[in-house]
């Protein structure tokens, strides 16, 4: 992958912050646009703007072909089976709560149990606590090692024949931990339970095959993957997505709509527009589609070597610094591109606005996973995370600025 010519598609990449050059390491946060990705919202909105699937004129035609589009590209980027089993959302946290709410009203109660694991970002935890008080099923978590990896051991010891639902990160949005899913999922449904995973951290990162890894359900978010904010997937297994009630009502969504004896009667559409009540994100899905087809060019597998070497270095120069602590695994080969680290005598916020000084964006908090921060008994976290645009020579100054704070 020619990273350097990657990144004269960034437009944002000749953005200078306090009169420096920008470094961006936020992309686990959301990643930055290509032009590509760009031109095509613009495109759409300027030539072909129209409501999808209930015209006959061309701008309708037009629109719901790129929308459409969008989806078949998006299925093949993930190997699903059917573009109908790819459902458009706002994002992870939106597919998340799909599956929680469809699944959880109809079919989860008193005597059921759902998994998830300490490691999960609130958007994998919330729902299911809300839902549980309502719907009495017990919500279990499996543990986390000290160093940030899954015990697995523990996880499949809590799948039993009560449980319904397991839940887990394919990638932590703390650590970078690569959590071994298809392993999971294995023993999910080896006991009758569905699997499901956040793809957040994942898809944006690395070759995802839902086929091959036999999800159920997998959610993800295009601002994660150089597409804009506002648009995310469900994917489901079409079988399973046929039996799930939906999760919003409005136009779309029905197929008839008939009144009689004081009642409406009402006939669900078909897959996946059951699941898409309204009118959809048009042009964030011809945005996505157009991340997609930027990745695919590029190769997933070459995204994921970059990101691996960038990593590598970073781990490596950062052992020069003294005031620094990495948190997370040590072995390389089971995280992606996220560094999670603390400097001694500073705060993560006040870690994050002295690198801002210096032009360089990194996250602080908790990341939306407070669990995982109390096990490792943390008040927050600083956080550098790449992706395809960052370079060598850009940790050398992150590393040059460290010292530098060290004093």
């Amino acid at each position: 992958m020619n990273t350097q010519a990657a990144r004269q598609d960034f437009p944002i990449l000749n953005r200078k912050i306090n009169g420096i050059p920008l470094i961006y390491f936020d992309n686990a946060a959301t990643t930055q646009k290509p032009r590509q990705v760009i031109d095509a919202i613009v495109d759409y909105y300027t030539n072909h703007n129209g409501n999808v699937h209930r015209g006959v004129h061309t701008l309708s035609t037009e629109a719901t072909d790129l929308y459409e589009s969008a989806r078949e590209d998006t299925a093949k980027f993930i190997n699903a089976k059917s573009p109908s089993e790819v459902v458009f959302v706002r994002g992870t946290t939106e597919a998340i709560n799909l599956v929680a709410y469809s699944l959880g009203c109809s079919n989860l109660g008193r005597g059921d149990e759902v998994l998830v694991s300490l490691m999960e970002h609130h958007s994998n935890i919330v729902p299911w606590e809300i839902l549980s008080k309502c719907k009495g099923f017990t919500l279990k978590y499996a543990k986390v090692h000290d160093d940030g990896t899954l015990d697995y051991e523990d996880f499949e010891s809590k799948i039993t024949a009560k449980t319904r639902i397991a839940c887990l990160s394919h990638v932590s949005n703390v650590t970078g931990v690569i959590n071994d899913v298809k392993r999971i999922g294995k023993v999910a449904h080896e006991n009758g339970a569905l699997m499901l995973v956040d793809g957040a951290q994942s898809v944006p990162h690395m070759r995802v095959d839902v086929q091959d890894l036999d999800m159920d359900f997998l959610a993800f978010s295009g601002h994660k993957m150089l597409g804009p904010t506002g648009i995310g997937v469900l994917y489901g297994k079409k079988a399973i997505l046929q039996k799930l009630s939906p999760f919003q009502g409005g136009g779309e969504m029905i197929k008839e709509v008939s009144y009689g004896q004081e009642r409406c009667s009402i006939t669900w559409n078909e897959l996946p527009y059951k699941f898409e009540a309204g009118t959809p994100n048009i042009a964030g899905a011809v945005g996505l589609g157009a991340a997609v087809k930027y990745l695919s060019d590029l190769g997933m597998d070459n995204v994921f070597a970059h990101e691996k070497e960038l990593t590598k270095y970073a781990v490596e120069r950062l052992k020069e610094c003294n005031n620094i602590t990495l948190y997370g695994p040590r072995d390389l080969s089971k995280k992606c591109g996220i560094i999670p680290f603390g400097l001694k005598g500073f705060s993560s916020h006040e870690t994050a606005a002295l690198f801002n000084e210096y032009g360089i964006a990194i996250r602080s908090g908790y990341h939306c996973a407070q669990p995982l921060h109390q096990l490792f008994k943390l008040e927050s976290s600083a956080r550098a995370s790449f992706y395809i645009y960052n370079i060598p020579s850009e940790v050398d100054r992150f590393v040059e600025i460290l010292k530098e704070l060290e004093g």
